[in-house]
């Protein structure tokens, strides 16, 4: 999952920290879709997604701060301030406006994105995600926070395989399972702490009917993670959304199904061109 032909840059953000991404392509000319991975991932998550999307759009992927080559910071983090990171990567790199999108954790950040910058936002994607994990996420995410921090990252391994990849994707493509794992486990067990302290606190409820901008919802059928449910409640809320349910596919639909998520997307360039 990686671009050598695209290198890495660092932006200090607003409150000092060194926030790393990638620019896939020319920035001028084609339309800009800035992606945000899920937890514990990086920017390498979309390398797929890039790949596919070359020639038509340009991708900027960002790491989120306590994420990849990105700086730690102070915590608690908040989804706000890591929408604000990708803001002032955006300014930096004099994008006015860009199609916004991010998986799991990454979709969180978007949706906060989309809600808090309207201006900035020509289209959203929010994959295998949520605006709200429900009344016992507080628990829940303490739960994953706890046990990664008394036994280990490697700990939850096993538990965040089954979740991300159908059993038969997993069969047919070790190598990109083993390369989340690696990325996983590189993880420093304070930021994924912090960071699952704040998706459990995450309530983007309010800002779905701020969202009038075309809008694509992707879930895996088998999605566990952020079931179903929660994204036809993110369509019920968001006017201009569409949802697709896809089949046999579970968390990670970026890596799962990279044609499936890179056509929505040139869906939305489409769309927001109009």
């Amino acid at each position: 999952m990686t671009t050598p032909h695209h290198p890495t840059a660092t932006l200090t953000s607003s409150d000092g920290i060194p926030i790393c991404y990638r620019v896939h392509g020319p920035l001028g000319g084609l339309p800009v879709v800035a992606l945000v991975h899920s937890l514990a991932m990086d920017h390498c998550f979309w390398d797929l997604q890039a790949t596919r999307l070359e020639g038509k759009a340009t991708v900027v992927a960002i790491d989120a701060r306590g994420h990849g080559q990105s700086g730690h910071g102070p915590t608690p983090y908040t989804a706000a301030r890591m929408a604000e990171d990708l803001r002032e990567v955006l300014d930096h790199l004099d994008v006015p406006r860009a199609i916004v999108g991010g998986a799991s954790m990454g979709g969180c950040i978007a949706l906060q994105f989309a809600g808090s910058h309207p201006q900035r936002t020509a289209g959203l994607a929010l994959i295998g995600t949520t605006a709200w994990y429900g009344p016992t996420a507080p628990k829940d995410w303490e739960d994953r926070a706890a046990k990664g921090r008394t036994q280990g990252l490697a700990s939850l391994v096993d538990f965040q395989k089954t979740r991300w990849f159908s059993d038969a994707f997993r069969a047919q493509n070790p190598q990109i399972v083993q390369a989340c794992i690696d990325t996983f486990l590189r993880n420093r067990i304070e930021s994924y702490v912090a960071t699952c302290h704040m998706l459990g606190h995450f309530d983007g409820r309010a800002l779905l009917a701020r969202i009038q901008v075309p809008t694509r919802i992707l879930v895996g059928e088998e999605d566990y993670a952020a079931p179903v449910p929660m994204a036809q409640a993110m369509h019920a809320g968001i006017a201009h959304s569409h949802l697709a349910v896809i089949p046999n596919a579970r968390h990670l639909a970026p890596l799962e199904v990279p044609d499936v998520v890179a056509h929505a997307l040139l869906q939305l360039c489409a769309e927001a061109a109009q």
